[in-house]
């Protein structure tokens, strides 16, 4: 039996009246994840349990199978793994944005979480000159990829109330940089980065072009050493991650499955979709595992943009969801498990916690009639935690 997982990152959302009354899911062609929910079994996952913060770690965390109450230690410590930098006892691992922020008018303004989606070469100058001016005493910052980054801190501040940027698009952050407690040192690294940045080459280079400079760094996500069983030893699946993120690169890594590069692999409406089918049907060749997840609806929601999410939700049945059916079909027995990590409304532009529809389908046994693959139609199923869902695909 061959077992496909597919997630498109943050495809859930609230109803809206630009669209009618209809989700994006709802208004969205999507022939195929259509298919797979009146064929197989459709219900409604919590991804994010209420003592946790929603998020990407966490949701998919449950999508393979692990309780967060259990396994999670924090976010970065998760991007720590893919990286490749292993966390000692009493290190702190922090995710490092490279963000843009405006100030004025007595303010201080989350202006772009991403710092216009610099791009990876760009971004590795300034880690490197970061690293020169303020590493070192404990601090050693690592480059990852565009705007995402990574900070190990010996002994650094595990309990400050961080904050994920993109919760605070387009808001005032002084609350945050604050100047006291456990959040005082996280501000005191903040500002100290603000006059490295101001004149460093590529944000002149940024500056002349009209395109947002990577002005402060920002730090949120802190974590220790996870410690995770393998799904080898839970589940006797070996196989194949397939993100352009370094947090799934690592929750797959952790997992005991391959991590495997797609070049051209952005995370955004621009990624190579085609690699990713043909890596994970390679990936299904050898194993009987792929996890296939695509990041860029989330980007849409988080930006906001109604059309580039319905265009990414799209992109991601046309492009993903059938080709890899359409492969898959003559690999013999075989199921999938579709689903949305987590909600990021266009009207809120970040993560929620709303129960999540998922479906389980089964090569061997097809249902006819049901409902599509949307919020709506899932909303009466009874709400299961989305980590036994692993067990359910792999039982069933």
């Amino acid at each position: 039996m061959k077992y496909l997982i597919l997630v498109g990152d943050g495809m859930g959302d609230r109803p809206l009246a630009e669209l009618g009354g209809k989700s994006v899911l709802e208004a969205a062609r999507t022939p195929h994840m259509d298919r797979l929910a009146q064929e197989g079994s459709l219900g409604l996952a919590q991804t994010v349990p209420a003592d946790k913060e929603p998020g990407s770690d966490v949701a998919n965390m449950c999508l393979m199978g692990f309780d967060p109450a259990l396994y999670h230690t924090g976010r970065s410590p998760i991007e720590a793994a893919a990286m490749g930098v292993e966390l000692k006892p009493g290190q702190i691992a922090f995710r490092c944005n490279l963000v843009t922020l405006a100030h004025g008018g007595g303010a201080t303004v989350m202006n772009n979480y991403a710092s216009g989606h610099i791009t990876t070469p760009e971004a590795a100058q300034i880690i490197q000159t970061l690293d020169e001016a303020l590493g070192g005493l404990g601090l050693k910052f690592h480059p990852g990829v565009s705007y995402r980054h990574l900070l190990v801190w010996d002994d650094g501040p595990l309990t400050a109330a961080t904050v994920p940027p993109h919760d605070r698009s387009g808001q005032a952050v002084d609350d945050v940089l604050a100047e006291h407690g456990e959040l005082g040192r996280l501000t005191a690294l903040t500002r100290a980065s603000w006059p490295v940045l101001a004149q460093h080459p590529v944000n002149l280079a940024r500056r002349a072009a009209g395109r947002p400079e990577a002005n402060s760094i920002w730090l949120w996500g802190q974590g220790t050493r996870p410690e995770f069983p393998s799904l080898a030893e839970r589940f006797g699946l070996q196989g194949v991650v397939i993100s352009a993120v370094d947090l799934l690169k690592g929750l797959g890594k952790l997992a005991g499955l391959k991590v495997v590069e797609v070049p051209g692999a952005t995370g955004f409406l621009d990624t190579n979709y085609a690699g990713k089918v043909a890596a994970a049907l390679a990936g299904l060749q050898r194993g009987n595992l792929a996890y296939v997840h695509v990041e860029a609806p989330d980007e849409a929601g988080h930006s906001g943009v109604l059309k580039d999410k319905i265009k990414a939700v799209e992109d991601f049945d046309a492009q993903v969801v059938g080709p890899l059916l359409q492969g898959m079909a003559g690999m013999g027995e075989h199921r999938v498990l579709l689903a949305t990590d987590h909600y990021t409304p266009i009207s809120v532009m970040t993560h929620t916690r709303e129960p999540v529809p998922y479906v389980i389908w089964d090569s061997r046994r097809q249902q006819a009639g049901g409902a599509g693959y949307n919020e709506a139609a899932a909303a009466s199923r009874p709400v299961r935690p989305a980590f036994e869902l692993m067990g359910m695909l792999v039982e069933g």
